[in-house]
């Protein structure tokens, strides 16, 4: 695996921690975008397979995650979260002047990546989305009929056909098995409306990879939402039988080869 360290910066909220995979002289920058719940740790693989690929990698535990500061999962506005993610891209080109950026969004994170592009998305040469919260996302209004949303944690199995990365992440310690908050449950309404309104992606290649089988963010819901928002130049993978982490899934090496595939073809 690629060797990686961490630094800090103050972001909207407070302190956040990125996870840097740095890369002496890289063909491009990733700028990964983590779930809800889980934490940018997570992606070491994801990581190394990029950065072999070339790139210098980097990613942040967003506010309430991980090893960043704030409550455990409460998100008031997602809009401070891009904000936070695009401190990290300027410290990306601060490390490497002149090199193309790559956004990669994974679920909660697809949503804030797809966000990024509306607002930042001029400077970016590419834009993938995996299994992205976007459009309609139909557990929102189920659980926001609660005063409290219930305590029903995530099943491990809907995560991956290996079983091991369920096994882990319930394990996970940095991982949140908690409820939903009830204020991060409306910061997720509003991103979707604030998304599903903000313009389309124009000429930005994007790829979106989602699995078949995704029980967390059903593939019909998300197809909606890009949809609204595709720009030009999509995209589209569907994997038969994945489930949701399809970085994590039993042909994780097919996803990737994807997003490197893609990748090459949006830098030329």
């Amino acid at each position: 695996m690629a060797e990686s360290r961490e630094h800090t910066f103050t972001g909207t909220r407070g302190l956040n921690v990125v996870r840097e995979w740095p890369h002496d002289r890289p063909r491009y920058l990733a700028v990964l975008a983590h779930g809800y719940g889980e934490h940018i740790g997570r992606y070491d693989y994801v990581a190394d397979r990029l950065h072999r690929h070339g790139a210098a990698v980097y990613g942040v535990d967003h506010m309430g995650h991980g090893k960043s500061a704030g409550e455990r999962v409460l998100i008031e506005d997602f809009e401070d979260v891009v904000t936070d993610v695009h401190a990290v891209e300027e410290r990306a080109r601060a490390d490497h002047p002149d090199v193309p950026v790559v956004v990669i969004g994974h679920s909660m994170g697809g949503m804030i990546a797809a966000r990024y592009a509306q607002r930042y998305g001029a400077g970016l040469a590419a834009l993938v989305l995996s299994g992205p919260v976007i459009g309609r996302w139909a557990i929102l209004p189920e659980l926001l009929a609660y005063p409290e949303p219930p305590d029903i944690p995530i099943d491990p199995a809907t995560l991956s056909r290996d079983l091991s990365v369920g096994t882990a992440y319930a394990a996970d310690p940095l991982v949140w098995h908690g409820p939903f908050k009830r204020t991060t449950l409306q910061a997720f309404e509003a991103a979707l409306t604030t998304i599903a309104k903000g313009g389309m992606f124009g000429p930005l290649p994007t790829l979106w990879v989602h699995g078949e089988d995704d029980q967390l963010v059903p593939l019909p819901d998300s197809r909606a939402g890009v949809e609204a928002v595709r720009g030009t130049d999509l995209t589209e993978r569907v994997y038969a039988g994945a489930r949701h982490e399809v970085f994590n899934e039993t042909n994780k090496d097919e996803v990737l080869d994807d997003v490197t595939t893609f990748t090459d073809r949006a830098l030329t």
